[in-house]
Formats: C-alpha cells, sequence, structure tokens
C-alpha cells in the first residue's frame, strides 16, 4: 500500500476498475487529486480524512462522453443566435455542473467556444467535468457548421461573421489558406482537438447527408496543422465517401458514421481510425422542419448496422452523445447510456464510457491538459475521479436511467461532488 497519507478514503466497496469484467473487494485511497491505492486491508484512519462507507455497493470510473457540446445542448438554435451572450455562458456554467452530477466527469467537447469554462473549472472556480475543447466547429460556406441566412455574404465574399461564427459556436472557412488560419486560431486560443465538418447533417439548413464537404486538400490542411502542435483531427460525416476523403486526408477519428456501410467499417479497421458514434433512435430530436427530421430518421436507419459491424471488425469505437440545440433533451445523456445495452453487453458498455473513451481523449498527446494521471480507471496514480452506485452495471445499465436515486456518490478530482450516503 502506498506510504502516501490518505485525503479520502471510500471503504467496504466492489470495484470495477474500467477494464476487468471481475468485480474486486476492498477499499480505495485518495490522496488530493489521485487514487494512491486499492487495498484489501483496513487503512488506518486517522484525523483529517473523509471516509466514504460503501456498504458493499461497486465503484466505478466516472463516466466519460467522447461527442458532447455542453452549451449547444442547453441552448435551443434561437437561444443561440438571439440571446444576450452572458446568459448563454451563465446557462451554460449550469449544464456543466448538471453534465457532472449526471455522473460525467470528462467530455471532449466536439464544438462550442468551452475553452474559457474549461479552463474555470480546472481552476476551481466552477464546478463540472473535465474538458477536451475543440473550439469553433471548422465548415464551409454551405457546410454542416454554416448557420448564416441564405442572405448573408459569406465571409470568403467580404460578408461579416454571423452571430454563431462571432459567438464563437463555428467557423466557416473556405479554401485550403482559410481552413489552415482556422484550425490555427483554435489552437492558439487552446483546443486540444480541431473539428472539422466534411459531410451533411440534420440540424443544419442548407446540406443534404450526402453531400461531400472540404476536398481532400482542405481536409489535409487541417490534418497538418493539427499534427504541427501534436494533436488531430476529428470529423462529423455520415455518408461513404465523405468518411473515406477523411481517413484519405488524414482525420483520426470519424463522429456519427451512421450511412456507412460494411466495407467502409472495415476499412476503419484497416486504417486503425476511430469511430466515436452514438446509439441514435428516432425519438431523441425532433425537428420542426420537415427535411431536417427526414434527414435525423435516415440516419437513425443505420445504428444498428454500425454498431454490429464495428465490433465484427474491431473498429476502436467510442461512445458519445451529441445532443444539441433541443435543452429539454439534455437529460439523454446519460439514458442514452443506458440504451447501449440493445447493442453490446453491459461490460462493453461501461469499458467505452471510462477507459476506452479516455484512450481516444489522449490521442491529443502534447496538447492533453489532463496528461498528469490516467483517467477512466480505477488503479493507483490515476485521477481520483469515480461514482459509488447502487446495483452492478457491469451486469445491468438500467440503473442509468434513474442517476438522481442510483448514482449515490461522485468524486472527481479527489472532491466530493455529491454524496447521499
Amino acid at each position: 500500500m502506498s506510504e502516501t497519507q490518505p485525503t479520502m478514503i471510500v471503504k467496504n466497496v466492489k470495484v470495477f476498475d474500467g477494464v476487468d469484467a471481475e468485480l474486486t473487494e476492498g477499499d480505495v485511497l485518495v490522496s488530493g487529486s489521485k487514487i494512491v491505492a486499492i487495498s484489501d486491508v483496513a487503512p488506518t484512519i486517522t484525523d483529517h480524512v473523509e471516509v466514504i462507507d460503501g456498504d458493499g455497493r461497486v465503484l466505478m470510473p466516472g463516466l466519460t462522453d467522447a461527442h458532447c457540446h455542453v452549451m449547444m445542448m442547453c441552448h435551443s438554435t434561437e437561444e443561440m443566435t438571439t440571446a444576450d451572450v452572458g446568459l448563454i455562458y451563465a446557462n451554460t456554467v449550469a449544464a456543466a455542473n448538471r453534465t457532472l452530477m449526471r455522473g460525467f466527469t470528462t467530455v471532449r467537447d466536439t464544438g462550442g467556444p468551452m475553452i474559457g469554462i474549461q479552463q474555470a473549472i480546472d481552476q476551481g472556480v466552477i464546478p463540472g467535468p473535465r474538458i477536451y475543447p475543440s473550439g469553433a466547429m471548422i465548415s464551409q460556406t454551405s457546410g454542416h457548421g454554416d448557420f448564416s441566412m441564405v442572405y448573408d455574404v459569406p465571409t470568403a465574399l467580404g460578408g461579416v461573421r454571423p452571430r454563431g461564427e462571432a459567438l464563437g459556436m463555428s467557423l466557416v472557412a473556405d479554401g485550403r489558406d482559410r481552413v489552415l488560419a482556422a484550425t490555427r486560431e483554435q489552437l492558439k486560443k487552446g483546443a486540444t482537438q480541431i473539428k472539422l465538418m466534411i459531410g451533411g447533417g440534420a440540424t443544419s439548413p442548407y446540406d443534404p447527408l450526402e453531400t461531400t464537404q472540404f476536398t481532400l486538400e482542405e481536409i489535409r490542411a487541417a490534418v497538418q496543422a493539427a499534427s504541427d502542435y501534436g494533436t488531430y483531427v476529428l470529423a462529423h460525416v455520415y455518408n461513404v465517401e465523405g468518411i473515406h476523403r477523411g481517413i484519405e486526408a488524414g482525420v483520426r477519428s470519424i463522429e456519427h458514421a451512421h450511412l456507412a456501410d460494411e466495407e467502409t467499417v472495415e476499412f476503419m479497421a484497416g486504417k486503425d481510425v476511430w469511430l466515436s458514434t452514438q446509439p441514435f433512435v428516432v425519438h431523441d430530436h425532433h425537428f420542426d422542419d420537415p427535411l431536417q427530421q427526414a434527414k435525423h430518421e435516415q440516419v437513425c436507419t443505420g445504428t444498428d448496422n454500425l454498431y454490429e459491424w464495428s465490433k465484427k471488425y474491431g473498429v476502436k469505437t467510442a461512445f458519445g452523445t451529441d445532443i444539441l440545440m433541443e435543452p429539454d433533451k439534455e437529460f439523454h445523456q446519460i439514458l442514452m447510456l443506458a440504451r447501449l445495452a440493445e447493442f453490446m453487453e453491459p461490460i462493453e458498455a461501461l469499458r467505452m464510457a471510462t477507459s476506452v473513451n479516455a484512450e481516444l481523449f489522449r490521442m491529443c498527446g502534447a496538447r492533453d491538459p489532463y496528461a498528469g494521471a490516467p483517467l477512466g480507471v480505477i488503479r493507483p496514480g490515476a485521477w481520483a475521479d469515480f461514482l459509488l452506485v447502487d446495483g452492478d452495471p457491469t451486469a445491468d445499465l438500467s440503473m442509468f436511467n434513474d442517476p438522481d436515486a442510483n448514482i449515490r456518490v461522485i468524486v472527481k478530482d479527489g472532491i466530493a461532488h455529491k454524496n447521499t450516503l
């Protein structure tokens, strides 16, 4: 056992370490922000040590979300484009706290001006999860991240940035030089990885799902700039041609991919490219625009096959949620984790939402703000980010349908943000 003096002891627990299916019994010792030991010998409890008695409950790593939009999941499109900026940020601070209180201790934010929020959380100013921010989503004109009006003049033709771009939600960049500048701008601000829109989407008004966005040369420019900073590009895309173009250009993480065919999924496995996807079903989103709703429903037809093929070919697959522009659906973030049981064994889903996602997060290399300790696992030296839950999630994910009742303790950075025991 470590000689480091513990500041927190969680005793009498069954530990899911983020990897092994078999639970181990013992006590988890924390010193400061890190786990220092998992012991089967009762530790000596001294003064000034916080003691939590698990009473035989399961202790597991904090949950992670590989495709999250903290700011956009708590606002509607109208609010993002018309509300006071101060209100938008105030709502986002509250949403970050709610994300943590749902049990998510780390998220990869895949688009939005979250770098300042991340810094405030890391400095202890406000509560929230660890955040790997991407900064503004980079899009071509008429692409998935172009939220301008049809009457707006494109910035490439001398127009001014519309509200979404001024806020930092997205950034339209046409041509190699502008893509290069847009990528470097996000890196300058503190992005840990870069988000490109290289195919159509449901939440955008102009682009059919089958469209391929950005030329090969434009994508390569972003990949080169990110690589020069020691990190990588993730790409929003559903269709086959876009996936192949992104991989050819050097994209390391394909987001969504629900319209991929079996050959493309096999191709991804052979290229050692990550699939960061979501268990979408039709009721996850509702669009008033019938064309957008039709696109969403088309995306959902691919969910079953995507999970089946990714498992068949051994694609490295991450769990994300992609909830945005429907604040009443924010709580679906954790419901989507429970839904993974429809596509895989509970232990596979738990690994994905903890240690596997953490492996993807670490691809940002030199830009990793949390490189000081392992993430997504319960072991000596790891960040002290963990949950204490009722039930056994390695066998049954349904407990996550009621997180308020079943997640009894939430610890992040060695601090108990929730303790109902």
